[in-house]
């Protein structure tokens, strides 16, 4: 029964990630995105490239 009351409990605590800390991290990834958008785009155009020419020889 004790089980049960402890498990009802930890349910209720609330130590979660809060919304404050959701946005700043939100924020942060954005900044991050804006700041290093063509060293990005070039990445991801590098990649794309290097998988059409090696799909290419199979």
């Amino acid at each position: 029964m004790w089980r049960l009351y402890y498990i009802r409990e930890k349910l209720k605590e609330e130590d979660g990630i809060g919304v404050v800390e959701v946005i700043l991290i939100l924020v942060v990834l954005i900044g991050l995105v804006i700041i290093f958008k063509s060293q990005l785009t070039s990445l991801v155009q590098n990649i794309f490239q290097k998988i059409v020419s090696e799909s290419s020889g199979i």
